[in-house]
């Protein structure tokens, strides 16, 4: 299908999440953490999900198939550690090498808190415009980031990513949604 570039007037990327640490154990071998994090602030009580504590699944892929269509990749997060809340939006970064953009929340998408028992899921969606060339980021990798520090990266394999700006791409990120039940 055709899409129209989102015109994006997002709120700073720092403000899209907000977590702190809970404990519990495991780690995806396919996702693995990297040593820098997207930003996050922290606000309000409760007990945040802990990036290293969550593992990750690509969902539902619906890759844009060329130039200017737009795609959808739903990830889905297995909590697994103790009760957890995950909320607001994810923080994302696509990465290119030594380039990145950040992947801003989706601007008609609703906040809301998620609770995950252990081995509860969460999911979010990510949509993207694919681009080309000097205008678009060749992404490779997606990173993952809560306050608490740690980051996951996952491999991105659906395209290059239109730029809106030089940091910024032309791409938006759904908030969490309870998955299952």
């Amino acid at each position: 299908m055709r899409a129209v570039p989102l015109r994006l007037c997002v709120a700073v990327f720092s403000a899209a999440l907000v977590l702190s640490a809970c404990s519990g154990g495991g780690d995806d071998e396919k996702n693995a953490d990297a040593g820098a994090s997207p930003s996050a602030s922290a606000a309000g009580g409760g007990s945040g999900c802990a990036a290293d504590k969550l593992d990750a699944a690509v969902g539902a892929v619906n890759a844009a198939p060329g130039v200017g269509d737009s795609g959808n990749v739903t990830f889905t997060l297995t909590n697994t550690g103790a009760e957890c809340s995950l909320a607001g939006f994810p923080q994302l970064e696509l990465k290119a090498g030594g380039a990145s953009a950040v992947v801003p929340q989706d601007p008609a998408a609703v906040a809301q808190e998620v609770t995950l028992p252990e081995q509860g899921t969460a999911s979010f969606t990510v949509t993207y415009t694919r681009g080309d060339g000097d205008k678009a980021i060749k992404a490779t990798k997606l990173a993952f980031g809560v306050a608490a520090g740690a980051v996951k990266e996952f491999d991105w394999s659906y395209g290059d990513v239109v730029l809106a700006d030089a940091k910024k791409a032309d791409a938006t990120v759904s908030g969490f949604q309870q998955a299952g039940d």
